[in-house]
Formats: C-alpha cells, sequence, structure tokens
C-alpha cells in the first residue's frame, strides 16, 4: 500500500479505533474516521483526519464511509465489558448490520481489502469451563458454541467476511482479539473492561481512604491482556498479510482477576479489602490466546508485559480521575 491509498477507520470514536487513527497518521496516510457517536464524545479525535459522524447500521451511510478508500477497517460495534455484553445481547447482535453493510460498501465501492475486528469471545463455552485451560487455538471456535449474542455476532461476522473473499474477490482479514486494555479508553459507566475497571475501583479506594475492592465473581477466573500498542501493531500486520482465515491477536500471558487486582494494588502502593461479588457477570471461567499462527506467520508476539501496560493505563486513569476529566470526551491534536 502506497501512502497515496486512503484509509478509514470505522468505530474510530472508540477505544482501539481512536489508537488505530493516531498510528496511521503519524505513518503518513490520510485517513477518514468514523464513527457514530457525536465527535466531543470520542475517546480521541485528531484534526487530522477526515473526522465524519454516520450510523453505520444504515447502508448508505457505509457507502458514504468507505467512498474513495481504498482500505475499510471495520472497528465499529456496540460493546464493552462482560457487564454489558452478558446485559445487552439484542445490542451487540444488531452490530450485526455494521459489518454486512459495510462489506456490501467495500464491493461496491471497489476497496482493495477490508479488516475485521473479532473477538475471543467466539470460542466455544465448552472449552473454557476451567481457569487452568490451555490457549485457545483458532480451531477451537468450532463446533460452534460462543458467547451468547456478541460472540455470535463476531462468529457470523467472520463467515460474511469469508463469502465475501471468496464470492467477490474483496480480501478480507480478520483478527479475533484477546481483551485488549490501556489508556483513552472508557475506565465507568458499565462499558469498562476488567483492567481499567480495576484501576478504577483501586484509585476510588485510595483517593477516598475506604480501603475496600468489590470484584466480580471469586477472582479465580484467567484471562491474558494486550496492550493498546501491541494490538494496533498487530492489526496492520494481519491486514497487510496474506493471513486469510480469522487469527488469534491476544497475549498468552494468563492471569487471575486476583493476580490482576495485585498488580494494580502494587502499583498504587495500597493494600485493599477484597468483596466478592458471586452473582456478578463473570463470563467464561478461563480464556488465554493460544500465539502459534501468528508467530509462525507473522513473528509476532506482544512487547509489552502486563504489568508495563497496567502501569500506564493506571497513570492515566488516575490522572483522568484527580483531575476531573470526563472519561466520556478526550480530545487529543498533534
Amino acid at each position: 500500500m502506497t501512502k497515496n491509498e486512503k484509509i478509514v477507520v470505522c468505530g474510530a470514536g472508540g477505544f482501539i479505533g481512536g489508537h488505530l487513527v493516531h498510528s496511521l497518521l503519524k505513518q503518513g496516510y490520510p485517513v477518514r474516521a468514523v464513527d457514530q457517536k457525536p465527535q466531543w464524545q470520542w475517546y480521541q479525535r485528531f484534526l487530522e483526519a477526515d473526522n465524519l459522524t454516520l450510523d453505520l447500521r444504515e447502508k448508505e451511510n457505509c457507502v458514504k464511509a468507505v467512498n474513495g478508500c481504498d482500505w475499510v477497517y471495520n472497528h465499529a460495534a456496540d460493546m464493552g465489558g462482560m457487564g454489558f455484553i452478558e446485559l445487552n445481547k439484542g445490542l451487540c447482535m444488531l452490530s450485526v448490520l455494521i459489518n454486512t453493510h459495510l462489506l456490501q460498501a467495500a464491493q461496491v465501492c471497489g476497496a482493495a481489502r477490508f479488516f475485521f475486528a473479532s473477538s475471543a469471545c467466539v470460542y466455544a463455552g465448552n472449552k473454557q469451563q476451567r481457569p487452568d485451560i490451555p490457549g485457545l487455538k483458532e480451531e477451537d471456535a468450532y463446533p460452534a458454541d460462543p458467547e451468547d449474542g456478541y460472540g455470535w455476532e463476531k462468529l457470523f461476522s467472520e463467515r460474511m467476511c469469508r463469502h465475501f473473499r471468496e464470492d467477490f474477490g474483496l480480501q478480507t482479514r480478520v483478527a479475533r482479539y484477546h481483551n485488549v486494555y490501556g489508556p483513552h479508553g472508557t475506565y465507568d459507566g458499565g462499558r469498562e473492561k476488567a483492567p481499567a475497571a480495576i484501576c478504577r475501583k483501586v484509585i476510588q479506594a485510595k483517593l477516598s481512604g475506604n480501603h475496600e475492592i468489590e470484584i466480580w465473581g471469586d477472582g479465580e477466573q484467567t484471562r491474558s491482556f494486550m496492550y493498546i500498542e501491541d494490538c494496533v501493531r498487530g492489526t496492520q500486520d494481519i491486514m497487510h498479510s496474506e493471513i486469510l482465515e480469522p487469527i488469534n491477536l491476544g497475549s498468552s500471558e494468563m492471569v487471575t482477576i486476583n493476580q490482576l487486582v495485585d498488580i494494580v494494588e502494587n502499583i498504587a502502593d495500597v493494600h485493599l479489602n477484597r468483596r466478592y461479588k458471586l452473582d456478578a457477570p463473570k463470563g467464561v471461567r478461563g480464556r488465554s490466546s493460544d500465539n502459534t499462527l501468528i508467530q509462525k506467520y507473522l513473528d509476532w508476539e506482544p512487547s509489552i508485559p502486563l504489568r508495563q501496560g497496567m502501569e500506564k493505563t493506571y497513570a492515566w486513569i488516575y490522572d483522568q480521575m484527580k483531575s476531573g476529566a470526563s472519561h466520556d470526551s478526550i480530545v487529543n491534536r498533534f
């Protein structure tokens, strides 16, 4: 791809999309940034981009978004952490309209490549019932038993990408993200994920002097977490590659939620009493990424250890909370 070709990032007002726009602009690409939210609500907004507010559930808006662009990154979806996913299955399923209409628009407008941001939630639940499970391999998505709602939408959209490539020649690439975290994302309000939520809770406890933290579940459920810079780098590597099937993009550094709390407590230099909310949404018992294929094809592995990434994330959230800044709108210009 040359620097004269234009890229559209859909979902640019979100966490991963905003970081991707930033990276592409720094590399010198012309970028169109599209999101449904009003631009004052975008987590990051860059004046150098062609910023558009469009509801991509509507087909005509997808054509407006894609028209004139050569590469399409689709990060647009109605999603959040496990609390949101488990309680909003219908809203999550409606995101299938976005990917379907964007694929159609990419085909009609003659785009060269299309990236779809899928999720580890596509993996079969019956293979994630123990905290000590091995990393999930790409073939573990079938026989299908994904996360209800959100996972089914992602799995269906993966198939749509495959069939648009097979039937119409649109070069599609799919990454299955495993728990992405970092600065410039949501940390409050119900859509935040575990790393940001735990940082917020620890900071609240430290600032208030009430040294107690609520943990969803028993804290022994396991996950792996990938820092946003590694995610953006891996995303672009996959987009530029010749990998045709969905592939894992995540960390194999698996920890329990209790261990994640340990890390944040250590960063904050505080010790909290733990109160476990056993009836809270908590997802599968264990999940991490098997990176065999991405190491084989792209020699890719996360470069930022969990402790280092959590230090950066904690520092950013602490600054936001200490200053009273809104978590809904962080505007960047460079």
